[in-house]
């Protein structure tokens, strides 16, 4: 596990892990070793990770993507949707699911807390320590096979045992088992964080961000959340509130919650890998436009769905991801996501035509 949390993983070193797991899975994987089978892809025709073969993400919802037996599985994440759809299993043992929370730890110190990393102010003048979280989810418990639940619960540890903080969790399960707002203890969350003084960290979904504007504005309510406080943007619409480009949900948060456009993080993740990509770190200068970015132990590749090979620079394509924290399925996926190719990173564009929609606060329990 050692080398997966060391942030200068070298190119070397990730392509001798990524080439001594990919066969380990090709054996202990009958999906994963059927479709190579059915590629004609011989290992010993590997040679970078670049060549690794990448299972389509699809396959997580008709197939067990997974290396593990049934009596090893301990957990399984499965992708949210909308009635009807048919949603990817990812399974995971104790061990893998151990790599997982490590993996998802330093790459969200670094983006969403990077003073406890950086106390000399690297991070800029106003990532004050946070001392309040408030999360827009059910607890935890309650949703044991979301992903994105699941990296919440780990994320709030910390702070559980903390004497100098507060953790609020203010969502809940609907009807259905969609994820909703708790209204009364959001806005008494809000109201203790606003008085507070303390920096605040606000965790939550796209769609649950603009249900809270939405009642906020309502009520014809505004806060003024402390200096230094931040908040961590993911998941998508699909179709469980009115839909905002980005520059608007930032725009609406920031005026109504007295949030500093700075302090806003977008996390991109799914159920079927075990890495996250951020696309920019909290109160960073912002020189450039953002852009994902996955930690050291994974890549990301912008391929071009018509020659199969990756788009140049500012290109777009189908984003292919090769996650060494994927332990116990596979390791190099291609994704149905659409991306721009910058740098060693990318933008996100959205979702391809066809595929079904992906949020993850859409979890059906």
């Amino acid at each position: 596990m050692e080398p997966l949390l060391n942030n200068s993983l070298l190119e070397d070193e990730f392509n001798q892990l990524a080439l001594e797991l990919y066969p380990m899975q090709r054996q202990a994987n009958p999906v994963y070793r059927a479709w190579c089978a059915a590629r004609g892809a011989a290992m010993k025709e590997v040679r970078h990770w670049s060549e690794i073969p990448s299972l389509p993400i699809g396959a997580f919802k008709e197939q067990e993507v997974t290396c593990l037996e049934p009596t090893e599985r301990c957990a399984m994440f499965q992708s949210s949707g909308t009635t009807g759809q048919t949603r990817s299993r990812h399974f995971h043992s104790e061990s893998s699911l151990a790599l997982y929370e490590a993996s998802l730890d330093p790459w969200f110190r670094k983006h969403l807390l990077p003073e406890l990393d950086a106390p000399a102010g690297i991070a800029g003048s106003d990532a004050m320590p946070v001392k309040h979280v408030i999360v827009l989810a059910p607890e935890p418990d309650a949703a044991r096979n979301s992903s994105l639940g699941h990296m919440l619960g780990t994320v709030m540890r910390p702070f559980q045992s903390r004497l100098d903080s507060t953790l609020e969790v203010c969502g809940r399960l609907d009807a259905i088992g969609g994820w909703e707002l708790s209204w009364p203890k959001v806005e008494e969350a809000i109201r203790r964080a606003s008085a507070s003084g303390n920096a605040v960290l606000l965790l939550g979904t796209a769609f649950l961000f603009v249900h809270l504007l939405d009642e906020l504005t309502a009520r014809g309510i505004t806060w003024a959340l402390p200096r230094g406080s931040r908040l961590m943007e993911t998941g998508g619409y699909k179709g469980r509130s009115r839909a905002l480009s980005q520059e608007a949900l930032h725009d609406a948060l920031s005026r109504v919650l007295g949030l500093s456009r700075g302090g806003i993080v977008c996390e991109y993740g799914m159920s079927e890998l075990s890495s996250q990509a951020y696309d920019t770190r909290a109160f960073a200068p912002e020189a450039a436009p953002r852009c994902f970015r996955f930690p050291p132990w994974a890549r990301v590749q912008v391929i071009s769905p018509e020659t199969g090979r990756v788009v140049q620079e500012g290109e777009t394509g189908m984003l292919k991801v090769v996650d060494l924290a994927n332990v116990a399925s596979v390791l190099a996926i291609q994704t149905e996501d659409l991306g721009i190719r910058r740098g060693e990173g990318f933008e996100w564009v959205g979702r391809a035509k066809l595929s079904e929609p992906r949020g993850c606060s859409l979890l059906s329990v």
